[in-house]
């Protein structure tokens, strides 16, 4: 027979001289009010409780025990009421007997409290499994579309790879296909965040170009698409990430980008273009502070190559607006535009051999910087007559075809990252 907690007003029987005769043993008496504590704390099988009204203060108790500490609870009452009984059933209580004690009855009772209650938890854990497996054919699936958009193969073999993954692993597929999701969730964060660290530097591009005269509707028309991607990227990102975690971060990209919006808007000019680009530069940071802690937050190593080649992006536009501006300011912010873009190339340089070196890699990757190599060094011959118009024309092109290499390559960069493989196994990364 189980332990008992006795639970009992002063107008009770002896309900424990009964429980003994019966060889039942009392391990502890509580009020309402220390139900919960006297529960863990005695080691009790099952709750016994008398009340002759039980609505309010012990009801309330039972729930709060069955949510943290279920047990078997018999009551014993004199509420005949149906809405105490409909209560006292979804608080938890598993035999509700009216007017009904008796020492004969004890033991039964207590049977029946128990078997009861071992059912209600069976059915609670039937639909547990139920709804854990539901939750994970959800998760299966979203993992197979996610596999199948990056790697370009069918639903099969989408499943294939999560069930290879999971018994290498000794995991569930659920818990597998969780990891590809937030492994695709990071890297798109990261990817999102780092577009805006390049748009603040695209847009003064593109400013620059509209104030020297250099196929100005059509540097216009880029410039408000420019404008849209950050608003939408603005927008996904406030929407799937973390108030809590990343909302300050949010915030002060928010409040820089309203900086920069304005004077955008106003047309372009070139006595305005030092204040526009102080602006940006306040976007940047703020972008950069975002991109970085998004990278850091996820346990996600290959995110670090995703965001290297998202920042060769922004570095592609930086450059050329600094050779522009180098031509366009007055002294001292044209030194300092031609100091800054020295800076830029060493440091795309830099970036281009680690990302040679990166074990992230693929054949679509080792050719796609093998162009995008080319691209840089059509850039770099351009930087020699940013003073002429054709010049800066060529500077604009060379940078638009850079930026497009490097979106694709950020792109296949971060499906690379979202292999269920560490780089070098299934023939090397996706």
């Amino acid at each position: 027979m189980p332990a008992v907690l006795l639970l009992a007003t002063a107008d009770a029987p002896a309900i424990e001289a009964d429980l003994q005769a019966q060889g039942v043993r009392v391990v502890a008496r509580c009020a309402s009010d220390t139900l919960l504590r006297e529960a863990a704390r005695s080691g009790c099988d099952l709750v016994l409780a008398w009340d002759p009204y039980p609505a309010g203060g012990l009801l309330r108790a039972v729930e709060a025990l069955q949510q943290h500490a279920p047990l078997p609870v018999l009551l014993f009452t004199s509420d005949a009421d149906a809405a105490t009984l409909d209560e006292a059933l979804r608080s938890g209580v598993h035999a509700y007997v009216v007017n009904g004690y008796a020492p004969a009855r004890l033991r039964p009772l207590l049977q029946l409290a128990q078997a009861r209650f071992e059912r209600d938890l069976s059915l609670r854990q039937a639909h547990a499994e139920l709804a854990e497996r539901f939750e994970e054919r959800k998760l299966v699936d979203r993992a197979k579309g996610i596999l199948m958009r990056g790697r370009q193969i069918s639903e099969d073999e989408a499943f294939r790879l999560l069930r290879q993954a999971s018994m290498k692993g000794h995991e569930r597929v659920g818990l597998v296909s969780r990891r590809v999701i937030d492994a695709a969730r990071d890297a798109d964060a990261v990817n999102r965040a780092g577009q805006l660290r390049m748009l603040s530097q695209r847009l003064v591009k593109l400013y620059a170009l509209q104030a020297a005269g250099v196929d100005a509707p059509a540097a216009q028309a880029l410039q408000q698409e420019a404008i849209d991607q950050v608003e939408r990227s603005l927008a996904q990102l406030g929407q799937d990430l973390s108030r809590p975690t990343f909302g300050d971060l949010l915030d002060a990209a928010q409040q820089a980008w309203s900086g920069l919006l304005p004077p955008l808007r106003r047309g372009a000019r070139a006595e305005t273009l030092v204040a526009v680009d102080a602006a940006a530069e306040d976007f940047l940071r703020a972008a950069e502070g975002l991109t970085t802690a998004l990278e850091a937050a996820s346990p996600l190593r290959t995110l670090t190559v995703v965001n290297l080649a998202g920042r060769q992006r922004m570095l592609s536009q930086r450059l050329a607006k600094q050779a522009l501006l180098a031509t366009l300011s007055a002294d001292p912010a044209a030194r300092s535009a031609a100091a800054e873009a020295v800076r830029s190339i060493e440091d795309f340089e830099t970036a281009l051999q680690q990302l040679g070196r990166s074990a992230l890699s693929s054949a679509d990757i080792r050719a796609e910087l093998a162009a995008a190599t080319v691209a840089w060094r059509r850039l770099l011959a351009g930087l020699n007559d940013a003073a002429a118009t054709a010049g800066r024309a060529e500077i604009a092109a060379g940078s638009e075809d850079l930026l497009q290499r490097f979106e694709r390559l950020t792109a296949l960069y971060a499906q690379a990252a979202q292999s269920l493989f560490e780089p070098g196994e299934d023939g090397g990364a996706a």
